[in-house]
């Protein structure tokens, strides 16, 4: 019967020290659920500041719209050269756009290096 006492002491006492060490990391992670939150509304704050040229940058024209754009305004057709210059692409980002809105059908050859719309 002391034996039990003894070892039911011992698990007291190991449940007391238990309870304290889990009260000092609820301590901890109070204070780090502080501070983040801290954090996040400057965070916040800064992408509010950020949306607005976001918001810019997407009426931006993409490069198939910029092609397409100079293709449609032009009453004869845009040879490559008149659209590398107005659209101030490279070739292989110019070709692309080019195949592209050929397969979609918006644009079509009129004759070799010359585009107009469909």
């Amino acid at each position: 019967m002391a034996n039990v006492k003894a070892q039911l002491a011992s698990i007291a006492k190991a449940l007391v020290d238990l309870s304290k060490r889990v009260e000092k990391v609820s301590q901890q992670v109070e204070k780090l659920k502080a501070a983040p939150a801290k954090k996040a509304t400057a965070k916040k704050a800064t992408a509010k500041k950020k949306t607005a040229p976001k918001a810019a940058a997407a009426k931006k024209m993409t490069v198939l719209e910029k092609v397409y754009e100079v293709i449609r305004r032009s009453r004869n057709g845009a040879n490559i050269a008149k659209l590398r210059e107005k659209t101030k692409l490279e070739s292989r980002q110019l070709s692309n756009a080019l195949y592209k809105l050929t397969k979609k059908g918006k644009i079509k050859s009129k004759s070799r290096g010359v585009y107009i719309k469909s």
